[in-house]
């Protein structure tokens, strides 16, 4: 109804935009509705209600003229430059956006394009330019192969991905280690330019377009030429496509951000993993593959559960349903070509030859005339062990998702694959009947009720799943009697020659848990079988308390939840119950912890306290409370606390912690109380030690981190709080290059502010000066010809309050180069034109390298160009240049770790906001 409202509406509308209007509402139902504000062109398009033109940028450097429109998704322009190109193997190319030195993907889905434009034209504006002059401009290219890929089915796809791997070798975005394969490349280009007549010129020629320059200065010209004439190549163009796609399949790969929920253990929990055509990579950065997962050794792929051969791993990403959907689009495909099955059931030998004779597990291989006529109920196929061949039915076999004959040690996999199906699901049957394994025996050798408290230890773990792991089972049976040892805190159930402290008893019962996986069932039960039957009012308040804890550190498995939950809710009258449910069903979305809890989860709990509330500092000498929870994260209270104080963003902060001996930039994406135990806790003695180490004094300190969209006055509250009290110490250490009459003018706000308007404090600038000038500035003066200056300066001031002060100081050195920088003073000795003592200053602008005495700026290095950077003890290092050839620097300083900190968030940063300017999450735009 309202829709048929909003169409009358319109067509009342002025004359000439009723109709247009009419048709951009069913344009947008269609295309479904945009995400961002409409754009400069798309407004000066509605006054002339005239498409949009632009240009498409084609990697043969031709140009397709397409019209755009407030609806228009990256699918219909890359349909339209198919048509007008004679493009038919459409799929895996994708439609790119540029802006500046940033290209992301649109992809050819239902990405809007203008919506890609406002995010250029908003980023122009966030740099104070005109948005009617965004340089933004659009490209197809191609993303992803399938697997069965053939580059002779469209000459036209196949000349256009041949010019972008030519393109994109000369630009150095796709490089290999081996320079044979430039070379291979290099004389197929040869071939396909100029034939197989030999000619210096047209060798050099080549030479030029597909190697980078980087890669000739190294070798020289001549070199190059000599390699590539001595490569006899006569090869046709689809064979350099092809070796392409095999050499950089990660380059057409689509990549996604994930997290490891569970699965068999890899070095990391958070990575990358690519698809492309021959596999799924889990990666660590640009180029180290942690785990290759081939499509043939998928058993199933489910809301990204991948169940391989290895075990089942569970991947959760934001872009969870576009990978799944890549992934099975690509398995599917290679089942219906595939020619190699596996027999699902025994087929016995008959009398009639036409019939095959199988055993499960056999691989089949189709005859070339079955292979591809899915609508047969039978199929004539060749087993692999026994070379006979026959029919077999179709719906008995399990098409292998490849192209290729499985290699012998995947044959032996497959071989396998039936038995670990078999195993699987009596697996899954036995914890169906019975969700906890075998108990322990009483001294009297009757067995004990599984699910009612006792006294006595465990003799052996209550799941069954670690009976036979010795070493799991001992942590199982420990955590018992650990639980029965907190008699006099917790459950009260165990006799004991020395009571020892709640956290070093949380940490024997939690610790092992959050770090294996598979004991964390095993505390779930320990914990509920000792609050059943049990008529101990001490014991179940005790017991409430550690389920408690333990609902806010990991969540039971799947199996297990259920009972948990029930469990949990068959106890209304629990004041704890509810909230222990809660918790649980709230962790389901979460992350385990990767810690026990801390000294102030359990104090808080064992006062029976919900409520956690923790004091922050802050760099005006400030602190306030805030409340934290077990699972909030040192992002969750940074947004909370910017909240709180009213900040107008909070970007750009961060959390430290303070101990005795350092300071340290705590991570954004771990949990508080983990960040805390992980940087507070003293290395464990081999002999135990009391409450967990947990009372190392610490002070948790809130401050500016990063410094970009810094305008002093825009924030009063951070000018106040942050952003004086941080840059006025910088000032006095003499890090900045300032004239004399800036000191002096800075010198009398620093003194207002100290002073307020009390004039008979002029007196005593000379012992105040120290708070007044830079440091290594005091000397160029007398103390009577500064005191002289400052007052001068002070009076002219006359009027302002110290706040006001205060954000004037801010104004003045805020359009200073080194404004908002963090400065480290370093030793070097790998630069000799260097001084050995040198000044970096990392800012958003990069990484400057400084003079200490003159402040001369010796260089500055853009994020861009630093390609690592790492810190080890007290040395940091960083390479500036490219992957191929560059440079690297080496510094000694006592915040190696802090530089290397700071330049990594920086870098992530930029990251992030690249990210915004791509949708879809290609690595190597």
């Amino acid at each position: 109804m309202k829709k048929n409202y909003l169409q009358n509406f319109i067509c009342r509308g002025p004359d000439g935009y009723g109709a247009y209007c009419t048709e951009r509402l069913y344009r947008t139902i269609a295309n479904k509705e945009r995400k961002e504000l409409p754009c400069w062109i798309e407004l000066q398009a509605a006054k002339s209600k005239e498409p949009i033109p632009a240009s498409v940028t084609l990697m043969d450097g031709r140009t397709v003229q397409v019209e755009l429109e407030s609806a228009s998704t990256s699918a219909e322009v890359c349909q339209a430059v198919a048509a007008k190109i004679g493009l038919k193997d459409t799929y895996g190319f994708s439609l790119y956006i540029s802006f500046h030195d940033k290209t992301w993907s649109l992809g050819s889905c239902g990405k809007h394009v203008l919506d890609a434009v406002s995010h250029c034209e908003q980023e122009m504006t966030r740099q104070g330019m005109e948005v009617k002059d965004t340089p933004w401009s659009l490209s197809v290219c191609k993303e992803l192969f399938t697997p069965w890929h053939n580059c002779a089915e469209d000459p036209v796809s196949t000349d256009l991905i041949y010019r972008q791997v030519i393109k994109r070798i000369k630009s150095g975005e796709y490089s290999s280690e081996k320079e044979d394969e430039y070379v291979h490349l290099a004389a197929k280009h040869y071939y396909i330019q100029f034939g197989s007549a030999y000619n210096k010129e047209n060798a050099q020629k080549v030479v030029e377009e597909c190697i980078t320059t980087t890669l000739i200065e190294s070798k020289s010209m001549t070199r190059w030429i000599e390699l590539i004439s001595s490569a006899h190549l006569q090869v046709q163009c689809h064979t350099l496509v092809d070796s392409a796609r095999k050499e950089w399949r990660v380059h057409f790969s689509r990549f996604y951000d994930v997290t490891m929920m569970s699965g068999p253990p890899l070095p990391k929990s958070r990575f990358i993993v690519a698809v492309n055509w021959s596999a799924i990579l889990f990666m660590d950065g640009r180029d180290k593959t942690i785990l290759e997962i081939p499509y043939v050794d998928l058993f199933s792929n489910q809301s990204v559960r991948l169940a391989t051969f290895r075990g089942e791993y569970v991947l959760r990403s934001s872009d969870a349903e576009d990978m799944t959907e890549l992934i099975e689009t690509n398995l599917e495909g290679l089942r219906q070509r595939s020619k190699y099955a596996l027999a699902l059931q025994d087929a016995n030998k008959t009398d009639d030859p036409m019939f095959l004779s199988c055993k499960r597990g056999d691989l089949l291989v189709l005859n070339k005339d079955d292979q591809n006529r899915s609508e047969d109920d039978w199929v004539t196929a060749t087993n692999h062990r026994t070379r006979s061949d026959g029919a077999v039915r179709r719906d008995t076999l399990q098409f292998l998702p490849t192209l290729y004959m499985p290699t012998e040690e995947l044959l032996v996999r497959l071989l396998l694959r039936p038995i670990l199906f078999t195993l699987c699901a009596q697996e899954d049957n036995k914890r169906r009947s019975k969700d906890v394994g075998r108990h322990g025996v009483s001294k009297g050798g009757s067995r004990e009720k599984l699910w009612a408290c006792t006294r006595e230890p465990l003799k052996q773990p209550l799941m069954k799943s670690l009976v036979r792991n010795s070493d799991l089972s001992y942590l199982a049976c420990n955590a018992f009697t650990d639980i029965l040892e907190m008699r006099t805190m917790y459950m009260g159930d165990y006799a004991i020659k020395q009571v020892r402290s709640p956290v070093e008893l949380t940490d024997q019962i939690f610790g092992p848990a959050t770090q294996h996986e598979i004991l964390q069932d095993e505390i779930y039960c320990q914990i509920m079988r000792q609050m059943t039957s049990n008529n101990n009012r001490l014991s179940m308040e005790r017991g409430w308390q550690l389920m408690w804890l333990c609902t806010g550190l990991f969540t039971p498995s799947h199996n297990l939840m259920r009972h948990t939950q029930r469990w949990l809710e068959s106890r209304p009258r629990d004041m704890l119950a509810t909230g222990c449910l809660h918790r649980l069903q709230a962790m389901c979305r979460k992350e385990p912890r990767k810690l026990p809890p801390h000294l102030v989860e359990v104090e808080a709990i064992q006062q029976n306290s919900t409520q956690i509330f923790h004091k922050v500092h802050f760099p005006n000498d400030s602190n306030d409370i805030f409340e934290v929870t077990s699972t909030t994260t040192i992002k969750d209270l940074r947004c909370s606390i910017a909240s709180q104080l009213r900040l107008t963003s909070a970007d750009g902060y961060g959390l430290y912690l303070k101990t005795p001996n350092k300071v340290t930039s705590m991570d954004e994406e771990k949990y508080f109380f983990d960040s805390l135990r992980q940087t507070s806790d003293l290395p464990k003695k081999a002999k135990k030690v009391k409450e967990g180490n947990a009372n190392l004094p610490y002070l948790v300190i809130y401050k500016r981190k990063l410094w970009f969209n810094v305008s002093p006055g825009k924030d009063e509250v951070a000018d106040l709080t942050f952003h004086f009290p941080q840059e006025m110490p910088k000032y006095l250490r003499g890090y900045h290059s300032c004239t004399k009459e800036d000191m002096t003018t800075l010198g009398g706000l620093l003194f207002r502010v100290k002073v307020d308007s009390d004039r008979s404090q002029f007196v005593m600038i000379p012992k105040m000066l120290k708070e007044l000038v830079p440091a290594d500035q005091l000397k160029i003066m007398s103390s009577d010809e500064w005191k002289k200056q400052i007052i001068a300066s002070y009076i002219r001031q006359s009027g302002i309050t110290v706040q006001e002060a205060k954000i004037a100081f801010l104004k003045a050195i805020s359009s200073w180069p080194t404004f908002g920088c963090s400065f480290f003073e370093v030793k070097q000795t790998c630069e000799p034109s260097y001084p050995n003592k040198m000044l970096i200053a990392i800012s958003k602008q990069g990484v400057s390298l400084i003079d200490p005495t003159t402040k001369e700026l010796l260089v500055m290095h853009p994020f861009s160009r630093i390609t690592e950077y790492s810190s080890r003890g007290n040395f940091f290092q960083m390479a500036i240049g490219t992957l191929v050839r560059g440079n690297n620097f080496v510094c000694e300083t006592t915040q190696a770790y802090t530089m290397e900190d700071l330049l990594r968030s920086y870098v992530s940063m930029y990251e992030i906001q690249r990210q915004a300017f791509q949708p879809r999450n290609h690595m190597f735009s």
